[in-house]
């Protein structure tokens, strides 16, 4: 059963008991993310997610590293477009202590300049890495066509231009605006005890009630189309079509829909453009969802010569789907997929934090397990084929990484939606 508290100061936390197992992984979520920076400020979330491994004012950095060890557990952090999340997977018998080495980690950072430094140069390097690597960097492309100068539309890891210009003073500031208790969700999973709870309510009910005073705008769905000439031994291709936002009513249909098309080794896409055209090895679909948006992106790679190919062949794919939906079959078969994977993610106690904490953070609410089967199993034909003609519109972005940085020949026709 999930349970969630509200403390008096505003921060809220998630509780899934599973006595059947001997772990316990906890996640503190935060609603920070590269959405909710200036273009100037672009990277600082992410900055901060990395500094606060670099020392608090009781810990080095390496006896944070070394804490973890010892309990034999495992410790990390990401950051996303619109949250933060540090978690740590351990034995139930070392969840206080795991707890206490978070908190610490959170609110007693020392932004030390030397290590902020270093920590510049790593993130440097980070963004270096990602642009070096095509069949990643590709994706931020997508995203600056999809958006444009909106927020979402700007790398995570922000750029080397940004990442020089912050300071100790522009860390902290970014902090006190955002992690305020009431920006804050404490997520739990595994076999827990009172004691722990309340030890989790010791270390963070003391925090001085805050309020974030940050609005985000809703984007505007561009049709940019991109081109990078990049010394590439394949042709790297995303295409880009407007989704919809986490808790819509149709994010079961649109979930099945990219499924067929191009989520799974059955797909359409994974069918036609690789096992009967042998035109790339690489190609998938995936949707993403935002607060109020989302974005479904297609990705192939392919050699040169092919890519005038793979293109048609992958426009051809979505053409049928928007004109005629999907079979009973591949609407069957998506389901006990779909089902298949929300049961099998509920037997690990990473998988329920995660679940837990961004459901509390972002929608506030959560779905009963029941309820969510049901949803799924309730999506009809003509739900996805109204769902197809909503997300493949007339355009679409484009982001292409290429030796010769020039667009597929088959681009310039008539229209191919």
């Amino acid at each position: 059963m999930i349970e969630t508290r509200t403390l008096n100061n505003g921060l809220r936390i998630v509780t899934e008991d599973i006595s059947t197992v001997r772990s316990m992984t906890i996640g503190i979520w935060i609603g920070t993310g590269s959405r909710y920076e200036s273009a100037e400020e672009n990277g600082i979330s992410h900055f901060l997610e990395h500094m606060f491994f670099k020392g608090t004012k009781t810990r080095t950095a390496s006896e944070i590293a070394e804490s973890f060890d010892k309990i034999g557990g495992h410790v990390n952090a990401f950051t996303s477009k619109e949250y933060t999340c540090f978690y740590a997977k351990v034995l139930d018998q070392h969840a206080k202590k795991a707890l206490s080495i978070l908190a610490d980690m959170l609110f007693h950072s020392e932004f030390d300049e030397e290590e902020l430094e270093k920590e510049r140069q790593v993130i440097i390097e980070e963004i270096k890495m990602v642009d070096d690597t095509p069949d990643d960097i590709i994706h931020d492309y997508l995203d600056e066509a999809s958006f444009g100068n909106h927020p979402l539309g700007r790398p995570i890891l922000g750029t080397e231009d940004t990442i020089q210009k912050f300071n100790r003073t522009s860390l902290i500031e970014h902090m006190e605006r955002f992690y305020t208790p009431d920006n804050i969700v404490v997520s739990l999973a595994g076999n827990q005890t009172e004691e722990v709870m309340e030890h989790v309510e010791s270390l963070f009910g003391e925090l001085s009630s805050r309020q974030t005073d940050f609005l985000i705008q809703p984007p505007s769905f561009l049709t940019e189309k991109t081109v990078q000439q990049k010394e590439t031994e394949q042709a790297h291709l995303c295409l880009g079509f407007p989704g919809i936002p986490m808790d819509h009513e149709d994010i079961y249909a649109l979930t099945l829909l990219n499924n067929a098309l191009g989520g799974s080794m059955s797909s359409r896409l994974f069918q036609n453009i690789r096992e009967e055209k042998g035109l790339a090895y690489s190609v998938f679909s995936y949707h993403a969802s935002f607060l109020d948006s989302g974005l479904l992106t297609v990705y192939a790679g392919s050699g040169l010569e092919q890519l005038d190919e793979m293109f048609e062949a992958t426009m051809k794919t979505i053409q049928d789907v928007k004109a005629n939906g999907l079979t009973v079959k591949e609407l069957e078969n998506g389901k006990e997929q779909l089902k298949g994977n929300i049961m099998l993610g509920l037997e690990s106690t990473s998988s329920r934090m995660s679940r837990n904490g961004k459901n509390e953070l972002v929608l506030g609410h959560h779905r009963p397990l029941d309820e969510v089967l049901q949803r799924i199993e309730a999506v009809s034909l003509e739900d996805i084929k109204r769902t197809a003609k909503y997300v493949f519109q007339s355009d679409y972005s484009l982001s292409l990484i290429s030796r010769e940085g020039k667009y597929p020949a088959a681009l310039w026709q008539e229209s191919l939606l």
